[in-house]
């Protein structure tokens, strides 16, 4: 009897919203009609969105492609060879060897690598593909050993601040304390970002490992994924995979056999963008109102539940197995400069080829959105990207020569943050932006310092007069003056952020406050 025919379809999220629900029961409707057998692997996402629902046959040892695919489409492309001869199917939906796709052969995938490829709750295929592998040396190398390789891998902050990984876990492990934290920060808020969902629906056994290795490090026998409501999926999908790990002896009493323990469970947080701010995190964990905290005392010293605590953002953890696995020097040869590692580049926005690219730290940020991302969907010039979230500056193409780092980005007054890259063609007005960042920071502030608080709100009122055409010079200068209070006032990133896009907006496109100049007469 010959073997059944793998096909591919993802159960991610984004794939699953573009029909690939519908597109799985058409192909199973279809080789039960003609007799076929197939296996249907419900896989991750490739981060190949404009091709969602991206449709992959195995044939040979290879996959080839075809998307996006509906379900009207299934029927034909089962005619004309799709489970018997993939490689023959030609057509506008056949992309050919999935891994020779120019957007997916560019890349140095690092923790993106098995995304799209296994199944995700298969921890079969998240070892066979080289899974357990980290937390197997760190299990040898000890707790200091394994935070010694942390630090000489480079490994920073992949959430917003990039701060050293390898120095906060060290702060934990010599705090003093029965018990310890690890906490995964999945709150991911910033617009234009969905790489820690990608991962957590597409390799939530990778976030398991990293955890675990973190736990060991720093002697923390529990940890806590905080991630946001709106991700029903990841949620599922990790808390199934905590389930298989846990029945496997990768977490309980006795993690892989030995001495080590390390429990872990998934929380929902409201959707509230300061959740974001590990402090206002740990106030919602412990179910409180998420207010910031100030600091000190830091997290590493008193944390979740007032116990020594190390937050780090999911792209931080999963890259913990492979720098484990394959050794810091291994991962500190990607980057440049004190960015070291890979950073999986978030494309959204008004942009062809939208989706996640894992590339080096050191690659402009014109190759990204015009020889990666294609330029803007509409045809018409880029204006302006935005980096870093909704509180990330507005980079003009005049800037597209910055090597996507975090100190390059820093000299520049811009932000790297959780890696969106956010495109805009030159329709935008970016006075009109300028007011949403402000409005922005209103909404979601906890209210608890006045510069973000009564700052935001402020903010917003002046840029209307601006936009209104009422005394433009004069409101630009409060709106520099509170900007710069925000900026070094404020507890937390939130209220200290804002500033970046309102200053870089008026900074690099100043024909857009001034627009009563622009209007006729009559209209003044």
């Amino acid at each position: 009897m010959s073997a059944a025919i793998r096909v591919f379809v993802p159960s991610d999220a984004a794939a699953r919203a573009c029909g690939a629900d519908e597109v799985a029961i058409a192909l199973r409707a279809e080789a039960q009609r003609i007799g076929v057998d197939i296996d249907l692997v419900r896989n991750g996402s490739r981060g190949m969105l404009w091709l969602e629902p991206l449709v992959e046959v195995e044939s040979a040892g290879v996959r080839y492609g075809f998307g996006p695919v509906e379900a009207s489409d299934v029927p034909g492309l089962v005619a004309a060879g799709l489970f018997t001869a993939p490689a023959s199917v030609s057509g506008p939906l056949a992309i050919g060897p999935v891994a020779e796709h120019p957007f997916l052969a560019a890349q140095q995938r690092l923790t993106f690598a098995r995304c799209g490829v296994t199944d995700p709750l298969s921890l079969d295929d998240y070892i066979a593909y080289g899974g357990y592998k980290g937390l197997q040396r760190a299990l040898a190398l000890g707790p200091l050993g394994i935070v010694e390789e942390v630090t000489k891998s480079g490994l920073r902050g992949r959430g917003g601040a990039g701060f050293p990984t390898g120095i906060k876990w060290k702060t934990v492990h010599d705090t003093p304390g029965a018990q310890k934290y690890i906490v995964c920060n999945a709150d991911e808020g910033d617009s234009g970002t969905f790489a820690d969902r990608m991962i957590m629906e597409g390799d939530p056994f990778q976030l398991i490992e990293g955890m675990t290795i973190a736990g060991i490090a720093v002697g923390a026998t529990r940890g806590y994924i905080y991630c946001r409501s709106e991700y029903p999926d990841a949620i599922a999908t990790m808390r199934a995979a905590i389930v298989t790990a846990r029945r496997a002896g990768f977490l309980g009493a006795r993690v892989y056999g030995t001495d080590h323990a390390f429990e872990l469970e998934i929380r929902e947080g409201a959707g509230a963008y300061v959740c974001g701010e590990e402090t206002s995190l740990l106030e919602s964990l412990e179910g409180k109102r998420g207010l910031v905290r100030a600091k000190p005392p830091l997290p590493a010293h008193k944390g979740l539940f007032g116990r020594p605590t190390v937050i780090n953002n999911v792209l931080s953890l999963t890259a913990v197995p492979h720098i484990l696995a394959d050794g810091a020097a291994f991962y500190a040869d990607y980057g440049m400069g004190r960015s070291r590692g890979t950073m999986p580049v978030q494309l959204a926005g008004n942009i062809r080829y939208g989706g996640l690219f894992e590339i080096a730290f050191g690659i402009t940020l014109g190759e990204l959105v015009e020889k990666i991302g294609g330029g803007t969907a509409s045809g018409r010039p880029v204006k302006a990207v935005q980096v870093g979230g909704p509180l990330g500056a507005y980079f003009p193409p005049a800037l597209f020569d910055t090597p996507f780092d975090y100190e390059s980005f820093a000299k520049r007054d811009g932000l790297i943050g959780h890696g969106g890259i956010v495109v805009f063609d030159d329709t935008a007005d970016m006075a009109l932006q300028a007011r949403f960042a402000f409005e922005f920071c209103a909404i979601e502030s906890c209210g608890k310092c006045t510069p973000c608080r009564i700052g935001s709100t402020r903010g917003k009122e002046t840029v209307e007069k601006i936009i209104a055409g009422e005394d433009v010079d004069r409101n630009l200068e409060v709106i520099a003056d509170l900007s710069n209070t925000m900026k070094f006032g404020s507890l937390c990133a939130l209220g200290g952020f804002t500033p970046y896009p309102v200053t870089s907006a008026i900074a690099h496109f100043p024909d857009d406050f001034r627009r009563s100049a622009r209007l006729p007469a009559a209209a003044e």
